[in-house]
């Protein structure tokens, strides 16, 4: 998968350029006057492919792949030391060429200067075809300065939220040196203006428009981003704002760290038809099952007989491609030669071995007799066809710092009616067997998951008109981005589980507990993979910022209100989360918006995680009443408990006995209701 492709013009005397050399001979004494260098590498720092156009006309053939076309100050000799390359003037079929471009969804970032008229360019007649003007002003302001008049701070207005991403999320503060302003004929969102106390006062200084499916962002000063201003004030993050969402709008293709390969298609000769038949025979073999796996007690017996000959020869005629299915069909031939009872599909299960074909694109097939976590609980024959991504980045992380040999992500390629349900995940308990099952694998439907995050949090955005980041809006419009963002979050969570202080097995499936243990040991272990995830961008693996976004997407806007309110586990971690945010401030629900201080929301999320760490910590000196007492406060702390709880603090009235599990009867099936941010929030967002 390519990045954002960034183009920076330098053919028509630019008074900027990306090349430090150049930068150099162009100002020998102070070359960061004349340079976007760090611009530049900025940009590539979060996966974004820059580089200059210093030869080539502004046409198709250089737009063609570009996402992003920086236009930088051109002017004329007489006024800028320049790269001295062409002419200012964009000719007439470069002007057509550009407004193409965006029209077809290019992004182009023109940024103009003071007293433009003077510098000999012709940077207007490209904006007005866009209802856009560079007036020839500049501005001072006394009063909101950094230092001289000319260097006037910005009045920030509403950088627009919800899905499509907010220009100004994390952004308060920026000063435009020796600006001019903007006119705008088409109803531009103006997203900086001079104060009431300049000389121009309330006049815009950066605007951001549509125009048929491509963007726009207009900026009236050009010092801001070179060199020696980007470190100022939020400049840095205003840049990576206007790039996001500037830049042609994501199309499925993704971005990935390193360049990483797109996953890999089915390989050549997948079975296609052969699959279809398996799935077809396999659903109506089920349709002859009780809720047990066993046939149903009128099954017509000759029938039942016809449907396991048939998946028989379906089975053999796959298993060149999938070896796994010679046992499965052998379990199968024992299922129905021992009377159709309750299946056991051990072998079959010990058989299939997708941890072991971890590579990109690799098919794998399962056939067992199953159960869907997240939909019906009764057993029947399920035939699965998955494709497993495993991008080499993944690869080296798994190898190098994040072990985990038994996960596995895959893709839905083809599946049996069970799977029309919202189960995201193949794990070896679904499957029936007469025995503990063999633990060797634990599949995860990134795809599922990753479209459930987009549909959700998307809606959710322009639902709550949430302070978006463009970065941020543009993972949710990226169906590989997303997936990938999944990847990497379950692979680090899932291993997070038996990682740590912990009190007793982590696993609590297999133990009876009162059910907010079970939330606050998923939560660990999203809060754990956060924090993972911002050492890893601080690390200079900026994708995992992708991660970041997914868990609190996910855990605020998703988990709270899906599912039955019924000792709803991952849905009160959720509340948890959004209440703990909410009380420290990182976090507001002001004027019927939510909005993230992104600037200091990880340091939440991770002050959370430090409190569940210290309880999971000092566990291991408590009883396990005691245990889940304490677990009980740490939440109630923030997610206020039902009326009537008995596991309340003042309330709860135990004996310490050896084993406290009568007492999870006491627990009221919805303990720590949905505060009414989030029952509103259910009804609304029900469609999604």
């Amino acid at each position: 998968m390519r990045g954002i492709r960034v183009i920076f013009d330098e053919a028509h005397s630019e008074a900027w350029t990306i090349r430090p050399g150049v930068a150099s001979e162009m100002q020998p004494v102070h070359p960061g006057d004349a340079s976007y260098a760090r611009a530049a590498e900025l940009l590539v720092g979060h996966d974004f492919d820059v580089a200059p156009n210093i030869a080539a006309s502004l046409d198709a053939s250089v737009l063609g792949d570009c996402d992003l076309l920086v236009i930088a100050h051109p002017s004329d000799e007489h006024w800028e030391r320049t790269t001295g390359l062409g002419s200012p003037q964009l000719t007439l079929d470069e002007l057509d060429a550009i407004e193409r471009y965006v029209q077809d969804g290019g992004g182009l970032l023109v940024l103009g200067e003071t007293e433009q008229d003077k510098y000999g360019n012709n940077v207007n007649e490209l904006l007005e075809r866009f209802g856009l003007y560079l007036r020839s002003d500049t501005v001072q302001d006394y009063e909101h300065c950094d230092g001289a008049p000319t260097w006037v701070l910005a009045e920030f207005t509403d950088g627009a939220r919800g899905s499509g991403g907010d220009l100004l999320a994390g952004v308060g503060a920026a000063c435009f040196y020796r600006s001019t302003t903007i006119e705008s004929r088409n109803g531009a969102r103006v997203l900086a203006r001079t104060y009431p106390s300049a000389s121009v006062p309330g006049a815009p200084l950066m605007v951001a428009s549509d125009h048929g499916d491509g963007r726009i962002v207009v900026v009236a000063d050009s010092d801001l981003f070179g060199d020696d201003c980007i470190g100022a004030l939020d400049h840095a993050a205003l840049w990576m704002n206007i790039a996001n969402w500037t830049a042609r709008r994501a199309d499925g293709t993704g971005t990935a760290p390193g360049g990483a390969a797109q996953f890999g298609p089915a390989h050549p000769g997948q079975p296609t038809e052969k699959v279809a038949t398996l799935i077809d025979e396999t659903n109506a073999l089920a349709a002859l099952q009780a809720p047990d796996g066993a046939l149903l007690a009128d099954a017509d017996h000759s029938e039942a007989v016809a449907r396991v000959d048939a998946v028989e020869r379906a089975l053999a005629a796959l298993a060149g491609d999938f070896p796994n299915l010679v046992v499965a069909a052998e379990d199968l031939r024992a299922w129905a030669d021992g009377g159709y009872g309750k299946p056991d599909f051990m072998r079959a299960l010990a058989a299939f071995r997708p941890e072991q074909g971890r590579e990109d694109g690799r098919l794998h097939l399962a056939f067992f007799p199953m159960y869907k976590q997240n939909g019906s609980s009764d057993t029947c024959f399920e035939a699965v066809l998955v494709r497993v991504p495993w991008p080499d980045w993944i690869a080296e992380l798994e190898a190098t710092r994040y072990d985990n040999p038994k996960f596995v992500p895959v893709e839905l390629v083809a599946a049996t009616r069970g799977y029309d349900s919202e189960c995201a995940v193949l794990f070896p308990e679904q499957v029936a067997v007469t025995e503990r099952q063999p633990n060797n694998f634990g599949a995860i439907f990134c795809d599922r998951e990753s479209a459930r995050l987009r549909r959700v949090a998307s809606a959710a955005a322009d639902l709550l008109q949430i302070n978006l980041p463009p970065d941020a809006a543009r993972l949710l419009a990226d169906v590989e981005a997303s997936k990938q963002s999944y990847i990497l979050w379950d692979l680090v969570h899932d291993r997070a589980h038996s990682h740590g202080d912990l009190p007793f097995d982590p696993f609590m499936v297999r133990q009876r507990a009162p059910y907010w243990m079970y939330s606050l040991e998923e939560l660990r272990c999203d809060l754990t993979t956060f924090g993972e995830a911002v050492g890893l961008e601080r690390e200079g693996l900026t994708f995992a910022r992708n991660v970041q976004y997914a868990i609190l997407f996910d855990r605020l806007l998703r988990f709270p209100i899906t599912g039955p309110r019924v000792r709803n586990y991952d849905g009160l971690g959720g509340q948890l989360l959004f209440a703990y945010l909410h009380h420290g401030g990182y976090l507001h629900w002001t004027d019927n918006r939510l909005t993230f201080e992104w600037g200091r929301v990880a340091e939440g999320v991770l002050a959370l995680r430090d409190e569940v760490l210290e309880l999971y910590r000092a566990g291991i000196d408590r009883t396990k009443l005691q245990h889940w007492a304490a677990a009980h406060d740490l939440v109630a702390r923030y997610v206020p408990p039902a009326t009537g709880s008995r596991w309340v603090a003042g309330s709860r009235d135990f004996e310490e006995v050896p084993d406290p599990r009568p007492y999870c009867d006491a627990v009221l099936p919805d303990e720590f209701p949905l505060s009414i941010f989030y029952t509103a929030l259910q009804d609304a967002l029900a469609p999604a």
